[in-house]
């Protein structure tokens, strides 16, 4: 399973996944501790908010995407593509991941605030 994490670091976690350009894509097999098997830095037209159509993205390989905040159209535009969303107040990205495996990946900050600005930023962008 591949799991990708939005960064701005290539360690800690970073908000608004429809925005980020860094990524973290860890290779988890069952058993064994998540190693990082890419670290991906998008060009500006392959950013969510900018990403146009439903062709191939090279996030398509992931199954899973972690980050602190992404807003509802971020969320349905990755699971029409089978990606499912995690949000979470983790900022360790290898944590997190771990975490998500074990099933116990600590849920996300209060989204009142966030939740506006993504809603606002969703009404402007191509992604939804």
């Amino acid at each position: 399973m591949n799991i990708a994490v939005s960064t701005q670091d290539f360690r800690t976690i970073s908000g608004h996944a429809g925005q980020a350009r860094r990524w973290l894509v860890f290779a988890a097999k069952e058993g064994n501790e998540p190693v990082v098997a890419e670290q991906l830095e998008l060009p500006p037209k392959l950013v969510f908010h900018h990403f146009k159509g439903s062709g191939s993205h090279p996030l398509d390989a992931v199954s899973v995407l972690i980050t602190r905040f992404a807003g509802e159209g971020f969320v349905i535009k990755m699971a029409k593509r089978g990606i499912e969303v995690r949000q979470t107040r983790e900022t360790d990205a290898r944590k997190a991941v771990t975490d998500y495996l074990a099933g116990h990946l600590a849920p996300p900050p209060s989204r009142r605030l966030m939740s506006l600005f993504c809603k606002v930023r969703d009404a402007f962008s191509s992604h939804t």
